[in-house]
């Protein structure tokens, strides 16, 4: 045996992830809506003219995969880059590479930038330039929004793609070529299967390791099937697609805010739930919630905002998870109480003459007097309207 095929046979083999990773832009999971027949997306990659563009979406739903695809069907070198790990000057590296490249081959190069996002707004203006010029085509990856996290300029010169969750079904297809590909004469059990798929929460790249991790396991009986107790031995707890400064933290707090005033104690009890198990601060939803008694129901129920306040001190006094009730007793006493804005709505009308009319006088009859001169130059005496002259009234209705 040759030197070269005795390391040839005992390099070990590629983790079942890159195995697994498509070749080719119909054998992609998920993504229809940008990948099937006519769609944007591989209208643009069919005809090799990709521009520099942004893929936003949850981990595991293929934003590196779509980025060597692309790099693939467009002939372009493919050079991979992280935020999170490397600076700057990593980037003027491959740009200097990139335009010898141009220059001397004739070949484009894509930098794909993993966790963009980690780049602050006066980093990625190292990009700008070399987008414009056209050195390099530009495909940054990030899970969170963009027009919160991306420059301004930056975002201009680039496409967003969304990217969305693998379904349940897009999953369990992904989970079969595991059991084909990642081990001989190993049989899963469909409900094995449909655990793994639940845990992986939309995450393809949750669900192969998942997978990889369970094939792995040794076998008590010859020939034993993977079951679900297997795939409890070599799950972690799910750990919730969560940000507490990101866009998701705004959908889940207007999610309750939005059940509560709709009047949805389900609803209401599901998405404080959702908050709390992903660790976010019970005293900021306490706050939410003496907004939503105050803003939402007012004066139609009063005691909402006693209720509110108490629920507060409550998880004060008890911490958690006891005080969580308290949170929890609230959200419904919300959710069921009726539901009156005449108050928001004409406090926010009020604040908006009192802006107009920022140094209207006082009316003389409803002025304070505490001297003989003021008393006699009519401060405090006779009727008439309480508001400024020039200001009409009306908002309380």
């Amino acid at each position: 045996m040759s030197q070269d095929s005795l390391f040839a046979a005992s390099a070990p083999a590629a983790p079942l992830a890159e195995r697994l990773r498509p070749r080719t832009l119909d054998a992609v999971a998920g993504q229809q809506h940008l990948l099937g027949p006519g769609k944007p997306l591989r209208v643009a990659i069919e005809a090799g003219r990709v521009p520099s563009l942004i893929f936003w979406g949850p981990p595991g739903s293929g934003k590196t995969t779509l980025a060597l695809l692309i790099a693939k069907h467009t002939d372009q070198e493919f050079e991979s880059f992280s935020a999170v790990t490397e600076g700057v000057a990593r980037v003027r590296e491959i740009i200097g590479e990139a335009e010898k490249r141009r220059n001397g081959e004739g070949r484009g190069t894509i930098l794909f930038c993993d966790e963009i996002h980690r780049f602050n707004k006066g980093q990625q203006d190292a990009f700008l330039p070399w987008v414009e010029r056209g050195v390099i085509t530009l495909i940054g990856a990030t899970t969170e929004n963009p027009s919160f996290e991306l420059n301004g300029a930056l975002l201009s010169r680039c496409h967003v793609y969304v990217l969305k969750p693998l379904s349940p079904d897009e999953l369990r297809r992904i989970c079969a070529l595991c059991v084909v590909r990642g081990a001989s004469n190993v049989e899963v059990e469909p409900d094995a299967i449909d655990a793994v798929v639940e845990w992986a929460d939309g995450d393809a790249r949750r669900a192969i390791n998942a997978m990889e991790a369970l094939l792995s396991l040794p076998r008590t009986t010859h020939n034993a099937p993977r079951t679900v107790a297997d795939v409890e031995q070599v799950l972690t707890t799910r750990v919730p697609r969560y940000d507490k400064s990101g866009e998701e933290h705004f959908n889940l707090i207007s999610a309750l805010h939005k059940s509560v005033r709709g009047s949805d104690p389900d609803a209401a009890l599901y998405w404080l739930a959702r908050m709390l198990e992903a660790g976010e601060s019970p005293l900021y939803l306490a706050r939410r919630m003496v907004r939503m008694a105050v803003e939402d129901i007012g004066l139609a129920d009063p005691a909402a905002l006693t209720v509110a306040l108490a629920g507060k001190d409550a998880w004060d006094f008890l911490g958690s998870p006891e005080g969580d009730l308290a949170l929890a007793q609230v959200a419904v006493y919300l959710a069921k109480a009726p539901k009156s804005r005449a108050v928001d709505s004409a406090f926010a009308a009020a604040r908006e003459a009192a802006q107009q009319s920022p140094a209207a006088p006082v009316p003389l009859h409803i002025r304070n007097a505490p001297t003989g001169l003021m008393k006699d130059l009519g401060y405090g005496k006779g009727e008439g309207r309480n508001l400024p002259e020039g200001v009409e009234g009306g908002w309380w209705k």
